[in-house]
């Protein structure tokens, strides 16, 4: 089992960035697959990017292609999420994930077994 602690969310100008970090407990956080999901107000819940076990592949929503990135440091037990030049309808609250044995799409909410408690983002225009 894994517990997820989300955080670095606040609110940010368009155009500007933010990092967000996801704290995983446990000693197995390389076992799983990584991955950052939002939710927008009145939304449903969406894939943003996610990264394989050991950081070498990365997936990511083509909303967000080229302007966010996914790590991951296996030593620190932390996933990333780099955001740049970030939009207004960027703005939702971002939810880590985790999963160790895939059942369904690597994009699909369904398919992940843990979540953190999510930390909003707000990018003002």
């Amino acid at each position: 089992q894994v517990q997820l602690v989300e955080s670095g969310g606040g609110l940010v100008q368009a155009g500007g960035s933010l990092r967000l970090s996801c704290a995983a407990s446990g000693r197995t956080f390389s076992s799983y697959y990584m991955a950052w999901f939002r939710q927008a107000p009145g939304k449903e819940r969406e894939f943003v990017a996610g990264v394989a076990r050991s950081g070498g592949s990365t997936y990511y929503a083509d909303s967000v292609k080229g302007r966010f990135t996914i790590s991951r440091d296996n030593a620190k037990n932390t996933v990333y999420l780099q955001m740049y030049s970030l939009k207004p309808e960027d703005t939702a609250v971002y939810y880590c994930a985790a999963v160790r044995s895939f059942s369904g799409p690597v994009v699909a909410g369904t398919t992940y077994d843990y979540w953190g408690q999510g930390t909003q983002v707000t990018v003002s225009s």
